[in-house]
């Protein structure tokens, strides 16, 4: 079977097709729309993308966008009590080129992480969670101030569970429990001084999605080799991509880096961790 966008289209329009629901489809980016028509809010995916993951996963491809865009529509359509909800506020990990508004005129509370991330702030719903943007937090009467401090201190008391693999001398770790928070352990900074006293050599990250931390200690430039293609593989098989590219962790502070095939890796402007 030949999978392009406009099946891709035509499969996610039959599958997500719900009362209340409408779709819109621009042809100039290839992006479907859907729209809840109680809230007006909406999910825009890019198809290219998810054809480009169906080509590898099939199916599951499309299982994991319907997911994804079903738990996103329902959390948009809820109306959460924060209050008493602290332990609930986290921050995710998105793309610098996340979008920066719910909607026009509605901003999502965010800070700039690193030159290719950003830290976003949201509630947490169970199997789902709402980013925080100015209308809640107006409705809840909270400060973006200690929405940051509550986030940042829940996301130290999650678990940072890690499995190990060593491939060419290099240790490769990773932190994958699926609750949505993985990337975000990244602002664990405590975590991240306490793997550093793992290395034997140079300590590299990588972000590639939300569901996957990727710590590495490299020994040599193969290391930096393999780093470059899991990020890469990570970035391209994720239901929220963050970055293709890997980060260098020196003094504290994540520094992005490109890796050139068998060159060592080139450093891009550095900003410190949040």
């Amino acid at each position: 079977m030949k999978m392009d966008s406009r099946k891709m289209r035509k499969t996610l329009e039959e599958r997500l097709s719900k009362p209340g629901r409408t779709f819109s489809y621009d042809r100039d980016k290839d992006e479907l729309r859907v729209e809840s028509e109680e809230s007006g809010k909406g999910i825009t995916v890019s198809l290219p993308g998810i054809v480009a993951r169906w080509h590898q996963s099939k199916e599951k491809a499309i299982d994991e966008v319907v997911y994804y865009i079903d738990e996103g529509l329902e959390a948009m359509d809820s109306d959460p009590q924060m209050s008493g909800g602290e332990k609930k506020v986290l921050p995710v990990i998105r793309s610098a080129s996340f979008p920066e508004e719910a909607e026009e005129g509605n901003p999502f509370l965010y800070d700039e992480h690193t030159a290719e991330t950003r830290i976003y702030y949201a509630y947490d719903m169970g199997k789902s969670y709402r980013l925080i943007d100015s209308k809640l937090l107006q409705k809840e009467g909270w400060e973006p101030r200690r929405i940051r401090e509550m986030a940042m201190f829940n996301v130290r008391s999650l678990p940072v569970p890690v499995k190990e693999d060593t491939v060419a001398g290099n240790t490769f770790y990773f932190l994958n429990t699926n609750d949505g928070y993985d990337a975000s352990r990244v602002l664990n900074k405590g975590f991240l001084v306490e793997m550093q006293t793992r290395m034997s050599g140079t300590m590299a990250l990588a972000i590639p999605h939300q569901d996957v931390l990727i710590i590495a200690d490299i020994v040599n430039d193969t290391g930096y080799d393999v780093l470059a293609q899991m990020a890469m593989s990570f970035f391209a098989d994720g239901k929220v991509p963050v970055t293709a590219l890997s980060f260098l962790f020196e003094n504290g502070e994540l520094e992005p880096i490109f890796i050139l095939g068998k060159n060592r890796p080139v450093k891009r402007p550095r900003r410190p961790l949040k």
